[in-house]
């Protein structure tokens, strides 16, 4: 099946997501589209000539007309965040770029499915939510899937076990206030509480999970990895990439995507990220998992600090 997908911003982000789908099975068009454009078209160029091995694919750059009837579109412009700043320092300048892109690609491609990567994507997403007038099932934020994908690779790695059979998950922010729900981690069938000391009765000797040390890893792995080279990528690009696949794919997926808060867990008119119901028909609704108490309160605190930032926003 022929499918388009346009990517909104060559920068690294846009440039890798590109390149990775231009190697995948997902798109058979590809469209890439900048403010720079000599940007777009240098990496259009050297994209499309890494593509001689394997099946034709179109990859473009161009404006927001070659974007007409784009069955995915990703919107990763905006000003990059810079070492010791956090993703919130960065809301109005990126929130009064993505105001003047929602209407020129909705108006090129309206049934398109739109994911938002953009920090920070939790506001960025609830803008675009707001402005673009389209359907909510629409619009999925990247939100926390990244720091899923880190978290899975963090315990992974202190189990020593495949990552497919990690499944934990993180919630709210993309940011300082997202948490884990630990009482919804498991290695496989076993809760991650209970791992070590079941691999131990096994004759595999392992200290548990420290949950403040992961957690911190979680948080600051973005942080560390731009100080140590500049920017954040590859990680952040097959992430979305996945999404791009979960969109395409022929039944749903449970990931942990920003959309928009309809009193799941008491909380409203607000993006973050829970466990969420996604596929070709986008979004089709959150799964609301029972948490604990305390896991309530810190989605809340969460919740309120991005509210508390909306609050200061020109929308």
């Amino acid at each position: 099946m022929a499918r388009k997908i346009t990517i909104i911003g060559a920068g690294s982000v846009g440039a890798t997501i590109a390149y990775n789908l231009s190697q995948d099975d997902v798109a058979s068009e590809i469209v890439l589209i900048d403010v720079n454009k000599d940007k777009a078209e240098g990496e259009v160029l050297d994209i499309i000539q890494g593509t001689c091995f394997r099946d034709p694919i179109s990859v473009t750059s161009g404006g927001y007309e070659e974007a007409k009837d784009s069955d995915i579109v990703i919107i990763t412009s905006g000003v990059a965040r810079k070492p010791g700043q956090s993703r919130l320092e960065l809301t109005q300048t990126n929130v009064n770029i993505i105001k003047d892109i929602a209407p020129q690609i909705v108006a090129v491609a309206p049934n398109a499915k739109y994911i938002i990567v953009s920090n920070p994507v939790d506001i960025i997403t609830y803008v675009f939510t707001k402005i673009s007038g389209l359907p909510e099932n629409q619009i999925i934020g990247s939100g926390t899937m990244l720091d899923t994908a880190r978290l899975r690779c963090g315990i992974a790695e202190h189990f020593n076990i495949a990552q497919k059979n990690v499944h934990a998950y993180v919630f709210g922010e993309h940011g300082d206030t997202s948490f884990v729900p630990w009482s919804k981690t498991c290695i496989s069938a076993v809760p991650i509480a209970e791992y070590a000391d079941t691999m131990k009765k096994s004759g595999v000797d392992m200290e548990p999970i420290d949950k403040e040390e992961m957690i911190t890893y979680v948080r600051k792995s973005g942080g560390k990895i731009i100080a140590n080279k500049g920017a954040t990528f590859y990680a952040v690009a097959t992430s979305v990439c996945k999404l791009c696949k979960i969109l395409t794919s022929s039944t749903d997926s449970i990931s942990t995507v920003s959309t928009m808060m309809h009193g799941e867990y008491g909380i409203e008119d607000v993006c973050l990220s829970v466990l969420s119901l996604v596929g070709p028909n986008g979004c089709q609704g959150k799964v609301e998992v029972k948490l604990t108490d305390e896991e309530v309160e810190l989605l809340h605190k969460s919740a309120n600090t991005l509210k508390e930032v909306i609050a200061q926003i020109e929308i």
